[in-house]
């Protein structure tokens, strides 16, 4: 392996370690925020933290489906043109 490639793979190690991280403490975050207003009798924010999470677990998808759709049009595009000519 060459030098520049395992500066690589440990920078990728290390995002991927403090993106975890962060992602956790987000978690207790919106369970205690979530846990004290239901005991204030709030049930409003139960609803739009659902809402926020369906949200957040479409984005992924829809990038990748678009993705996937533009990759097929040109794929279809090229197979077009190669076939002219």
């Amino acid at each position: 392996m060459s030098r520049i490639m395992k500066k690589h793979i440990i920078l990728s190690i290390a995002l991927l370690l403090v993106n975890f991280y962060d992602v956790y403490a987000q978690c207790a975050m919106c369970r205690a925020t979530v846990e004290n207003n239901i005991s204030d009798g709030a049930s409003q924010v139960g609803a739009g933290l659902n809402t926020g999470i369906l949200y957040l677990m479409a984005m992924p998808y829809i990038l990748i489906a678009s993705i996937a759709y533009i990759w097929y049009k040109k794929s279809q595009q090229n197979k077009v043109k190669t076939t002219l000519a």
